[in-house]
């Protein structure tokens, strides 16, 4: 298994437990960048796993593709999660570049969280999905 298939895997079965493993997977100096972090360390992206663990029930990343090369991998995921009772799912994409040693320098998180988040929430997604019917060009 490579690193990124040993990742891939890690992230499909992200707990708690699992996320002491994390400096296997990321420098020390890594980044991670989404809509609302902007964090340096692993330290800091643990927090933010830890934050996701302790706001949502039943987290778990869905790996849907991936494209990667030595220096760097792109992969496509569902994240569900329950919020509130709510079920959510929402779709993003990650950016991964990769050090010498292959783990993580730089990950990057692409989704809207307009569409996958705000717009599903029982008092933001009404004037959310208003807005979004008014600037769409269609």
């Amino acid at each position: 298994m490579n690193s990124l298939d040993a990742l891939l895997d890690w992230y499909s079965q992200l707990s708690p437990t699992s996320l002491q493993q994390i400096g296997q997977f990321y420098t020390p100096d890594a980044r991670f960048k989404d809509p609302f972090n902007d964090v340096t360390g692993i330290a800091a992206i643990q927090q933010i796993f830890e934050h996701m663990f302790s706001h949502t029930d039943g987290p778990r990343f869905v790996i849907i593709d991936q494209l990667a090369n030595t220096e760097q991998a792109f992969v496509t995921w569902d994240f569900h999660c329950g919020v509130r009772g709510r079920q959510l799912c929402m779709r993003g994409a990650s950016q991964l570049r990769f050090a010498a040693d292959g783990r993580i320098v730089l990950h990057r998180d692409y989704w809207d969280p307009a569409e996958e988040l705000w717009q599903q929430l029982p008092l933001l997604g009404g004037p959310v999905r208003w807005l979004r019917r008014r600037f769409s060009a269609s």
